[in-house]
């Protein structure tokens, strides 16, 4: 069975197929995102991803000055379009593209400002060289290696991120897991696999309609707010936690303090993980969590692995304590192929690929070039990450 088990993962092509399609079914949640031609303004895409300027302009932190030099190290990652665009932003400073690690220890020595994604960009050994650094513009959602490092919080760098951009595909990834796991999907794509006919394996299996059923958004950020309103649109009761105030949209019905996650997970049919990692989301999802949880709750986690104790998620769903877990993203990555996860029953496991779609993703550009033009002018930035929270 843990054979077939590997096949169907690696074969679910017909579970992931219709779970998608009812994820991207809920018409009244997309959220639209630019075309390659598109002629959308900074204004438009920062007031449709909700992003968050800064209170104060930059002009105001002590080491601001217009950058001199700027490097991007997004190695094979990026186009030449996208990089002249983001050099347009900035003329008068020297833009520089580092190929490869070496390259960019050595560029980002007198570098004001390096861009790039994750994991490259939070590199102790290019930051720690990089003496006149000031600004971290990150291209992913997530920094926890960057706000690691010892050196960016002792000298106060200015981080900020691409909070928002990935939301919409992170959030039906998220919707997709749930539904195929309440639907099956994970069983009847190994019964494929094995070229099975087997109805009887859906009395074996807890096959369930979302509608109706209670949802919780643990972090409700710009992924969480998008996994709640597409849960909402399916019928769903939607709960969440969040770190500052109780404050939430419409169609969550409900926002609680971290305090209140076992509380509000003792009532959640579907948990779904988007909280950024940090040391207090760190191994949030140990044994004591799972302890409380329905027996039938599915678990989804799209934000990172780190915040779930792997051995305890296991034990969980052996011992039947847990429906099923839809995991993006796992402790440690790559999973090992001998680790007992793969092995335990009703799991979904996709590498980390959320964010991942068919969508040109220009918004991320359109970001960058213009917090890189509010650098240059000393204005308020997007996306400021708080080196104390973390994220």
């Amino acid at each position: 069975m843990s054979e077939m088990r590997a096949a169907g993962l690696s074969r679910a092509g017909t579970a992931w197929v219709l779970a998608l399609a009812a994820a991207g079914a809920v018409a009244a949640a997309p959220q639209p995102t630019a075309s390659p031609d598109s002629v959308e303004t900074p204004a438009a895409v920062i007031a449709r991803l909700r992003l968050q300027e800064s209170p104060t302009p930059v002009r105001d932190r002590r080491d601001w000055r217009p950058p001199r030099k700027i490097v991007l190290l997004a190695f094979d990652r990026h186009t030449a379009a996208e990089r002249d665009r983001l050099a347009s932003a900035v003329p008068g400073a020297a833009f520089v593209v580092a190929t490869d690690r070496a390259s960019a220890i050595e560029e980002a020595a007198n570098a004001d400002v390096l861009i790039g994604f994750n994991p490259e960009i939070c590199d102790p050994a290019i930051i720690d060289h990089a003496r006149e650094l000031r600004w971290i513009l990150s291209l992913a959602a997530g920094v926890e290696h960057c706000v690691a490092i010892p050196s960016v919080r002792a000298r106060h760098l200015l981080v900020t991120n691409m909070r928002g951009v990935d939301s919409a595909a992170i959030a039906e990834h998220a919707i997709a897991l749930a539904l195929a796991l309440a639907h099956g999907l994970d069983v009847f794509a190994e019964d494929t696999a094995r070229h099975r006919w087997a109805p009887a394996d859906a009395a074996r299996v807890h096959l369930e309609v979302l509608y109706g059923k209670t949802l919780l958004v643990v972090g409700l950020g710009g992924i969480g707010t998008e996994v709640a309103r597409r849960a909402h649109e399916l019928g769903m009761r939607v709960i969440a936690t969040r770190e500052r105030g109780h404050e939430g949209p419409d169609f969550v019905s409900y926002v609680g303090e971290p305090e209140e996650l076992e509380t509000l997970a003792r009532q959640a049919d579907v948990i779904v993980n988007t909280a950024p990692l940090t040391p207090r989301t760190q191994g949030m999802f140990d044994a004591r969590f799972f302890a409380v949880v329905k027996p039938t709750a599915l678990f989804i986690n799209v934000a990172r692995g780190a915040s779930v104790v792997t051995s305890a998620l296991t034990r969980a769903l052996e011992e039947h304590r847990l429906g099923g877990a839809g995991l993006d993203v796992v402790e440690p990555e790559p999973l090992p192929p001998d680790d007992p996860l793969w092995r335990a029953p009703r799991v979904l496991v996709s590498p980390h690929i959320s964010g991942r779609s068919d969508l040109p993703g220009v918004e991320r550009w359109i970001v960058a070039r213009e917090d890189l033009r509010r650098y240059a002018a000393g204005d308020k930035m997007l996306s400021v990450v708080s080196l104390e929270r973390g994220y």
